[in-house]
């Protein structure tokens, strides 16, 4: 017999939450707390699993973790997000609060703590160390929080916008670039393959610029098949964004795949966010092969203009 699988309001809310430390971990905790979660932190991984042996509870939860926790490692870290992500009763999502380089030394710097990584060495080479241990996870997060230019209040509210029951309603959107050849992004609900586009990577002068260029996107958008792949795509989201809206989902990753990541579905993903954004969605954009080029993550608000 099949059974079909609980509605997404019907399951309950896991936060997993990860991250440097100095980025803002213990905030964001904090703050799930704040917003109704039952909060454990530095839960050990082979625990974890415990918590949901039985009938489900209805409050949400809310586990931080990271490489202080005992038994910490990215690839544990990943068994247990796909076990519990194959659990029907469970919304699981992986909350991935990063920091840039130099806002965590300076952090460092003003507290004068010792780096849990490196006490007896720089901050530095604690951060770059970690930051290496956690390289795994930042494709694998659901949700990426960037506080390199956040106040704690700043950061509880970015929380409050993805998590609170209260703005439930208010569909958070999140639109992302990626490279088909260092595979899909594990977050995304939707994939759009814009490989058959005319690709700027064969024109010289266009291929040290990406989809961020004004020159990549016109070439791009004069292929004859761009205007009906990207009408018939935004007419998609317009049926199902408010379906799944409706379904209580409170977020909706929608990624754009093509060779390298870097030029047709950046500027594919852009468009498609500055419309959703028109259209009144909440819509953020993240372009992940231009992150790993950068070494840094860009995580960015689209503003309805």
């Amino acid at each position: 017999m099949t059974v079909d699988p609980l509605p997404s309001a019907a399951r309950q809310d896991v936060a997993i939450v990860t991250g440097p430390s100095g980025a803002g971990r213990t905030t964001t905790i904090h703050a799930l707390e704040d917003l109704g979660f039952e909060a454990i932190d530095n839960l050990p991984l082979s625990l974890v699993e415990r918590l949901f042996v039985g009938e489900t509870p209805s409050r949400p939860l809310a586990i931080g973790t990271d490489p202080r926790t005992r038994d910490f490692s990215p690839e544990g870290l990943v068994a247990v997000l796909d076990r519990l992500s194959a659990d029907e009763r469970l919304n699981v999502s992986l909350v991935y609060v990063d920091c840039s380089t130099d806002k965590l030394l300076q952090r460092y710097s003003e507290t004068r703590r010792r780096h849990p990584l490196a006490p007896q060495e720089t901050p530095l080479a604690g951060i770059e160390r970690e930051q290496r241990l956690l390289a795994p996870l930042v494709g694998r997060a659901d949700i990426m929080i960037d506080t390199s230019a956040m106040s704690p209040h700043d950061l509880k509210d970015e929380v409050g916008r993805w998590f609170s029951r209260s703005s439930a309603a208010d569909l958070a959107v999140s639109v992302q670039s990626f490279s088909f050849k260092r595979g899909t992004p594990r977050s995304a609900d939707m994939v759009l393959d814009c490989r058959f586009l005319r690709n700027p990577h064969w024109a010289p002068a266009l291929r040290p610029l990406t989809g961020l260029d004004a020159a990549v996107a016109d070439y791009v958008g004069e292929d004859p098949l761009y205007s009906p792949f990207f009408d018939r795509a935004l007419d998609m989201l317009t049926l199902l964004l408010p379906a799944y809206k409706a379904e209580g989902k409170a977020y909706f990753t929608l990624a754009f795949g093509c060779t390298g990541g870097r030029h047709r579905s950046v500027c594919v993903a852009e468009a498609a966010a500055f419309q959703l954004a028109q259209a009144g969605w909440r819509v953020s954009i993240r372009h992940r092969e231009l992150e790993q080029a950068s070494g840094e993550v860009v995580l960015e608000d689209v503003v309805k203009m």
